[in-house]
């Protein structure tokens, strides 16, 4: 550990330690990382970003908006939807892949934006 990056002493602030510890036992933080774990994926977030683009897109619109197969494409996709992530329907032959959480939605985009910022690219 570099000097500056740590306490030189251990003390804590028993009062914050306890309500923060109170707010974490209400979340199960296990299903939330599950959700970033499966974002975390480049293609997976490529494929997200474009349903929160669109209000739905058929395996063969996701495969050309990632350049992969369809095979490839539907593979994220069903990973997506057993996650929870995302919904499906069949429409004959097809099948079409759609985001209805909202703040699903908001998240990518709010996350969109911060990269904007940090970067610095519009």
């Amino acid at each position: 550990m570099e000097r500056g990056d740590s306490c030189d002493i251990f003390c804590f602030d028993e009062h914050k330690v306890n309500r923060v510890k109170e707010k974490l036992n209400k979340h199960d933080f296990q299903d939330m990382a599950q959700i970033f774990k499966v974002l975390a994926d480049n293609t997976r977030l490529k494929v997200a970003y474009a349903l929160c683009d669109e209000d739905e897109l058929c395996v063969c619109d996701v495969a050309n908006v990632i350049g992969s197969t369809m095979a490839t494409a539907s593979h994220h996709l069903r990973l997506m939807r057993n996650m929870g992530i995302a919904n499906y329907r069949k429409e004959g032959k097809l099948v079409f892949y759609s985001l209805e959480d909202e703040q699903l939605k908001q998240l990518i985009r709010l996350a969109i934006e911060h990269q904007k910022e940090v970067v610095g690219i519009e």
